[in-house]
C-alpha cells in the first residue's frame, strides 16, 4: 500500500488562495504535490508527473475541469489514477457531469483540509483490501484480473476505468448476490466519500456497454447482481 510520502497529488484551481491551503496541507502530510491553475495546463503537469491523485476544480477557464477529466481518461496512464473534482457547484447534476466524465469522488466547497485528508486515507485503505483479495476471478468467458486491472471476454482485453473495475470485481467476486446501491457506494466507494445513489447507476451502465448486457441484472426496487444463470 502507497502512504502519503509516496503519494503524488496534483491540485487545480484557478482561486490561488484554494492551490495555496491545499499545498500546505498537503505537503505537511507528506504528499508530494504539483500544482495548475486550469484544465489545460493540468494535463501537462499529469503527463510530466504522472500524480496518483488530481484535486481538480469543475470551473476553470481555457479547459473546464469536466473536459480535463474526460481527456485524461482517454489516456491509458491515467485510467486509474484518483481524479476527486472541487467545486463550489452542488446542483446533483454537477455530480452526475462528474462521474460520467470519470471522476472518483466530488467534493464541495468550502474545502476542510482535515475532510480531504481523511478521503485520501479511504482510498489507501481500499487500495490495500484489494491488493488482499483474489488476483484473479473467472466466471464463464470472462476474466477478471485484480492485479494488471484487466478484463478479458474470451480473448478479447477490455479496459475499464478505475471505479467501473472495482465495481465490477466487486460484484463479480460474489455471483448472484443481490446488492443495493447503498451497499454497493459503501463498498466500492467508501464509507468516507460522499456520493450519490445515481452515481452506481452511471457506472454500471458504463459497465454494461463495455461487457455486454448479459453479466450484470437489475432487481427493480433493490439493486444489482453478477448474474451466472
Amino acid at each position: 500500500m502507497q502512504t502519503a510520502s509516496s503519494y503524488k497529488v496534483l491540485v487545480v484551481d484557478d482561486d490561488q488562495d484554494i492551490v495555496e491551503l491545499l499545498q500546505y496541507n498537503l505537503t505537511k502530510e507528506g504528499y508530494d504535490v504539483s500544482v495548475a491553475d486550469n484544465g489545460k495546463k493540468a494535463i501537462e503537469v499529469a503527463q510530466a508527473v504522472k500524480p496518483d491523485v488530481i484535486l481538480m476544480d469543475v470551473m476553470m477557464p481555457i479547459l473546464d475541469g469536466i473536459a480535463a477529466c474526460r481527456q485524461l481518461r482517454e489516456m491509458s496512464e491515467f485510467k486509474h489514477t484518483h481524479i476527486i473534482f472541487l467545486t463550489a457547484r452542488s446542483e446533483e447534476f454537477s455530480e452526475v457531469a462528474a462521474f460520467e466524465a470519470g471522476a472518483d469522488d466530488f467534493i464541495t466547497k468550502p474545502i476542510k483540509p482535515r475532510a480531504l485528508l481523511s478521503r485520501l486515507a479511504a482510498f489507501a485503505r481500499r487500495e490495500s483490501q484489494q491488493e488482499e483479495q483474489d488476483a484473479v476471478i473467472e466466471i464463464g468467458n470472462l476474466r477478471i484480473d485484480r492485479t494488471s486491472f484487466a478484463v478479458y471476454k474470451g480473448d478479447q482485453k477490455i479496459t475499464l476505468p478505475k471505479k467501473e473495475f472495482e465495481l465490477l470485481a466487486f460484484l463479480a467476486a460474489t455471483p448472484n448476490k443481490v446488492f443495493t446501491r447503498e451497499e454497493l457506494l459503501n463498498n466500492v466507494w467508501g464509507n468516507d466519500v460522499y456520493v450519490i445513489a445515481r452515481t452506481v447507476d452511471v457506472h454500471i451502465r458504463k459497465v454494461r456497454e463495455k461487457i455486454g448486457e448479459e453479466n450484470i441484472k437489475t432487481i427493480k426496487g433493490v439493486g444489482y447482481k453478477f448474474n451466472t444463470d
